[in-house]
C-alpha cells in the first residue's frame, strides 16, 4: 500500500523566512496604546493643586422646609408670609480634604459657569477640614446675626448697640462662665457701653479679686462671677480673659431653618431682605422671583463675594427674573450674558429701593444695574 502523502518538515531557513503574527509595527501601536492609557490615568488620578467652582443649589428664604417650617421665621413681631421669592444662592465647591485632577481642573476652567481657582486662593494652607468647617460656620453665625441687626434698622426698629464678649479664652478664668455672645451690661453693678468701659471697671480690682460681670444672653440676664488673673503683659494688670466686640439687643427673635451644610458669609445681603420683607409695613416683593448674594453689615452695607458668575447661572437655573449685585462684583460679570435683571447694589437700602421701583413699574434701565 503506497505511504499517505505528507508535507515533509519546514527547515530551519523556511521558519526563520516565515512572517511574525506580531510584527514590530504591533508592538509600537500596542506601547503608544499603554502609554496613552498611563497619561489618561495621570490626567484623573494625579491631583493639581486647584478646585473647582459650579453652580450650587439656591434656598427661597421667603419659603418653608420640607416640614413646613418658615426657612426663616420672625417672633415677637408682626410678620407675613410671601408669594414671591427671596434666593440665596450658594457655589459648589471642593471640599478641603477633596482633591482635583487635572483633567477635571481643565474642563472646569473651560466650560461657562465653572471655574477652577488654586487651591491656596480658597483654602488657607495647612488648615483641615473641621478647622475650615469651623470657620466657614463662624462665619455663616456672624452673617446670620448681622443680616438680623440690618433688617431691624431699616424697618425702623430699635436696635442698641453693647459690648459683647467676642471670644473667651480657654486657659483664662472666664471659661465656661461667660459665653462667646454674651452681651456684657454692666461690671460690678455699673452699666457699661464699650470695651474701653469694661476694661476700666476690670482695672479697679487687683489680681486674684471677684469680679460681677452682669450679661444678656439669649433674652436672659444672668449674673456671673469672675476671679481675675494676672496679665500675659504686665502681673499687675488684672485680666478676665475675653475679648469684647460689639454686640446688638433688639426684641424680636429670629430663627433660620437654612440646611445646616450651607456655610459662609455670603448669603447675608438675601437673609437681611428676607427678614425685612417679613417684617416691613408694606409687602417688599409681591410675585417677584428675587436671587442675589453679597455680604452683610450690620450698617447694611454690603461686600464682594466670590463665584458671581456660578450663583448668577445657578439663579438663573431656578428661575428667577432678578439678581442682586454686590456692586464692587459687576466688574466680575463684564460679558456674562444673563436673562435675569443684574441690579447693582451697595447696600440693603439700595436693594430695597431697587425692588419698589421694579415693583411700580420703571423701566429696569432707570434700576442701577451692571
Amino acid at each position: 500500500m503506497p505511504a499517505a502523502a505528507t508535507s515533509p518538515d519546514p527547515s530551519p531557513a523556511d521558519r526563520i523566512d516565515r512572517p511574525s503574527t506580531v510584527g514590530p509595527h504591533r508592538w509600537t501601536a500596542v506601547a503608544a496604546a499603554s502609554v496613552l492609557v498611563v497619561i489618561i490615568v495621570a490626567l484623573v488620578v494625579i491631583p493639581v493643586p486647584f478646585v473647582t467652582w459650579a453652580p450650587g443649589r439656591t434656598v427661597n428664604l421667603a419659603g418653608t422646609t420640607a416640614q413646613n417650617r418658615p426657612i426663616i421665621q420672625v417672633q415677637g413681631l408682626t410678620s407675613r408670609r410671601s408669594k414671591g421669592e427671596i434666593r440665596m444662592t450658594t457655589v459648589s465647591v471642593t471640599k478641603v480634604d477633596s482633591h482635583v485632577g487635572l483633567a477635571e481642573a481643565l474642563v472646569a476652567a473651560w466650560l461657562p459657569h465653572r471655574d477652577a481657582l488654586p487651591r491656596e486662593a480658597v483654602y488657607q494652607p495647612g488648615r483641615s477640614s473641621d478647622q475650615v468647617k469651623a470657620d466657614e460656620v463662624q462665619m455663616m453665625d456672624t452673617s446670620q446675626r448681622d443680616a438680623v441687626v440690618a433688617a431691624l434698622r431699616a424697618a425702623g426698629q430699635p436696635v442698641t448697640e453693647l459690648p459683647m464678649a467676642a471670644a473667651v479664652s480657654t486657659s483664662g478664668p472666664s471659661y465656661n462662665v461667660i459665653q462667646p455672645g454674651d452681651l456684657i451690661t454692666k461690671v460690678d453693678g455699673t452699666a457699661v457701653q464699650s470695651a474701653a468701659d469694661i476694661q476700666r471697671a476690670i482695672r479697679k480690682h487687683t489680681v486674684g479679686d471677684s469680679v460681677a460681670i452682669t450679661v444678656l444672653r439669649n433674652g436672659t440676664t444672668r449674673n456671673l462671677y469672675v476671679m481675675t488673673a494676672s496679665s500675659s503683659k504686665d502681673p499687675k494688670i488684672p485680666v478676665i480673659g475675653i475679648s469684647v466686640g460689639t454686640g446688638y439687643r433688639y426684641t424680636p427673635t429670629v430663627t433660620y431653618n437654612i440646611p445646616s451644610d450651607i456655610v459662609g458669609p455670603s448669603a447675608g445681603l438675601m437673609m437681611s431682605l428676607a427678614i425685612y420683607q417679613a417684617i416691613a409695613p408694606a409687602d417688599l416683593i409681591g410675585s417677584l422671583h428675587v436671587a442675589g448674594t453679597g455680604e452683610i453689615a450690620p450698617d447694611g452695607t454690603v461686600g464682594a463675594i466670590g463665584g458671581i458668575r456660578e450663583k448668577v447661572a445657578g439663579a438663573q437655573r431656578d428661575g428667577s427674573r432678578i439678581f442682586l449685585v454686590p456692586a464692587s462684583n459687576c466688574r466680575d460679570l463684564a460679558g456674562t450674558s444673563s436673562t435675569m435683571t443684574l441690579v447693582k447694589v451697595a447696600s440693603l437700602k439700595e436693594a430695597i429701593s431697587a425692588i419698589q421701583k421694579i415693583r411700580s413699574g420703571v423701566d429696569v434701565k432707570e434700576v442701577p444695574h451692571c
